[in-house]
């Protein structure tokens, strides 16, 4: 059995892993389900350390946010403004503006740190 000690090193962190695995369907409020909340509790600092997730695109998350809550892009209407306006943002030929990042923040519930984020607009051709 696996101590729980800090997870220093990729063995450490597979160890852990395996002791979280066979531990998985541990009975609450027994010494193996506080000792499998302590394990995860260390792999998931040791990934937030060594695997990060980078936030997503601010168009990526626009269109995340639509589809998960079975919206289309004629209900950004209110949020955005008119169709030209809402398909060049998300053609990426317009940035977005802190107006818009606000709309959608409060209306949708998109986190502002990634809508504020900055990411590439297709130039256009003269």
């Amino acid at each position: 059995m696996l101590e729980p000690r800090p997870i220093r090193t990729e063995s450490d962190y597979r160890a852990a892993l395996d002791e979280i695995e066979r531990l998985f369907d541990a009975e609450l409020n027994t010494p193996e389900s506080d000792r499998l909340e302590v394990l995860t509790t260390l792999v998931e600092a040791y990934e937030q350390k060594h695997y990060p997730i980078a936030a997503p695109d601010p168009i990526e998350a626009i269109l995340y946010y639509i589809e998960s809550r079975g919206l289309s892009i004629n209900d950004l209407e209110s949020i955005i403004g008119n169709e030209t306006e809402i398909t060049n943002i998300l053609h990426r030929k317009q940035a977005l503006t802190l107006e818009v990042i606000r709309s959608l923040h409060q209306q949708l519930g998109i986190p502002a740190e990634i809508l504020i984020q900055p990411y590439p607009l297709i130039e256009k051709s003269a």
